[in-house]
């Protein structure tokens, strides 16, 4: 059985890309591909670690965490907005531990 887990765009591009040399890929795939390609920020090692990074912060969730790999918010608005589907409303020494971590990928 496969184990499901939150990925970035980042690692949905480097596997796709592996995936592409061995094999075609179908439609849905080669779209899936290029967003990914012209979205993606950070390479799939950096935003593991970010993740990672982001993980050790109890509020925030695994989906959060991939989300906030991808889009590397800058401003605290940015980060409200990610949050604003969770059932909590982060403080501003939150926003700004999420901030402070984000600033150090881009």
């Amino acid at each position: 059985m496969t184990e499901e887990r939150y990925v970035t765009l980042a690692e949905v591009k480097e596997t796709l890309e592996e995936s592409s040399e061995q094999r075609e890929l179908s439609a849905d795939q080669k779209l899936a591909l290029d967003h990914a390609q012209k979205v993606a920020k950070l390479p799939a090692e950096k935003a593991k670690e970010l993740q990672a990074e982001l993980a050790e912060f109890e509020f925030v969730s695994e989906a959060l965490c991939a989300k906030i790999a991808d889009l590397l918010p800058s401003h605290s608005d940015e980060v409200r907005v990610l949050f604003s589907k969770e059932r909590v409303v982060l403080e501003k020494k939150y926003i700004e531990q999420i901030l402070s971590t984000v600033q150090k990928y881009r």
